[in-house]
């Protein structure tokens, strides 16, 4: 079946030429684009559906979410805002209760989450392990993520259980534990921060995990200057996220990844993923996202939901505190959400060997997803802060809002 969205008043493509066209439409045929251009151009097809002139841009991708988890950390999050630091190891109180919950309540409020999420806008993403921390309930966590969303990574390296030994516990990680959660995850990632994972001990991690056959992750640089964004750029990972804490050789470094790349005409290089929630959550100065893309450097805006510094799915906001404080155009914020979280998955052009279609911006062949906007421009993104502007949402050519 093919579904023609005509009368978009403005359609933001993400493509290689970030193409914004005005009087647009976009045809569809069963999962994937077929046809963009001029409204009065459009072909026929078996639906039409009539935008109004309302916006239209791809569906979010966010590419850094921690949505298996039970229990609540309310707690500690008014601690936080009454001037406590925040530490990793607020971990530890969300592995308990995501321990104690069943299969059933884990995989309801991943759901939950996950409607969520489909109803701001967002049709792609991706969410980590990292609740469990032992054999059994990292392998349940990434087994029922795998059912759920898009893409699952390993973040058995989240924190060292109390009670573990460091040493033994990094042998687990990069052993039994990443044998177990193999069959269920295409990623790994490593808290490699103070409280959490060691420069050596991530090392060995992602060296275990590469070994594993898995792509790379990093949480870096968040709680002060470490070394992760060395690391990330070391095993060539496809994103080192946080990154709020960055001298100029982290800069340089993450710069150097992308020298002769060209909007996918050559080599794609390590992403910088910008998580502007949990900075205002965990008081952090804000991500240098600016500063980044001035440097050459790709970026992405994720929402990093979880229950302890970011409990939001709302892209729009992340795009929202981009623009407003983090010095970022509306456009440039709104490809970092789409077409940057696409890149930060390694989806964002071509097939891969699972026949996935890529996300994050609309061009023939790409996946059908869509959103439309209740206003006439992307602007109005951070123009009208807060407003709930999502009107309609495809997923793969189906309407799922």
């Amino acid at each position: 079946m093919s579904t023609l969205i005509t009368n978009i008043g403005e359609l933001m493509t993400q493509d290689h030429e970030h193409a914004v066209l005005k009087n647009a439409a976009v045809v569809f045929e069963g999962e994937r684009i077929s046809w963009i251009g001029a409204a009065a151009d459009a072909p026929a097809a078996d639906e039409r559906i009539d935008a109004g002139g309302r916006a239209g841009l791809p569906g979010w991708v966010d590419s850094h979410t921690h949505l298996v988890f039970a229990g609540d950390r309310t707690a500690e999050f008014e601690a936080r805002m009454a001037g406590e630091d925040y530490a990793a190891g607020g971990i530890a109180v969300t592995t308990d209760a995501t321990r104690a919950a069943t299969d059933y309540d884990l995989t309801r409020l991943l759901l939950g989450r996950v409607a969520e999420a489909n109803a701001g806008g967002t049709t792609y993403l991706e969410t980590k392990t990292g609740y469990g921390l032992d054999v059994d309930h990292e392998a349940r966590s990434a087994r029922i993520a795998a059912g759920v969303v898009d893409e699952v990574t390993y973040l058995g390296a989240h924190l060292v259980p109390a009670g573990l030994d460091p040493e033994d516990y990094v042998r687990l990680v990069c052993g039994p534990m990443l044998d177990a959660v193999r069959p269920y995850v295409s990623w790994a990632d490593v808290f490699c921060e103070r409280g959490a994972f060691t420069a050596e001990q991530s090392r060995e991690i992602l060296a275990a995990c590469r070994d594993a056959g898995l792509g790379l992750r990093v949480h870096g640089n968040q709680l002060g200057p470490g070394a992760g964004v060395q690391l990330a750029v070391e095993f060539g990972a496809a994103s080192v996220d946080h990154v709020n804490h960055l001298t100029g050789a982290d800069l340089d470094a993450l710069a150097s990844t992308w020298s002769g790349y060209d909007d996918g005409s050559g080599p794609r290089g390590t992403v910088a993923t910008c998580l502007p929630a949990c900075d205002l959550s965990t008081r952090q100065p804000l991500a240098r996202g600016r500063e980044l893309l001035d440097a050459g450097v790709q970026i992405a805006l994720a929402s990093n939901c979880n229950p302890g510094t970011s409990y939001t799915t709302s892209m729009a906001y992340c795009v929202t505190t981009a623009v407003l404080q983090m010095r970022l155009s509306v456009h440039e914020a709104v490809r970092a959400a789409t077409a940057g979280g696409a890149l930060a998955l390694r989806r964002e052009t071509g097939v891969d060997a699972d026949g996935a279609r890529a996300v994050g911006s609309l061009a023939v062949g790409h996946r059908a997803d869509v959103q439309l906007l209740n206003a006439p421009s992307v602007t109005h993104l951070a123009y009208r802060p807060g407003v709930p502007l999502t009107h309609a949402v495809w997923k793969q050519g189906s309407r799922i809002v």
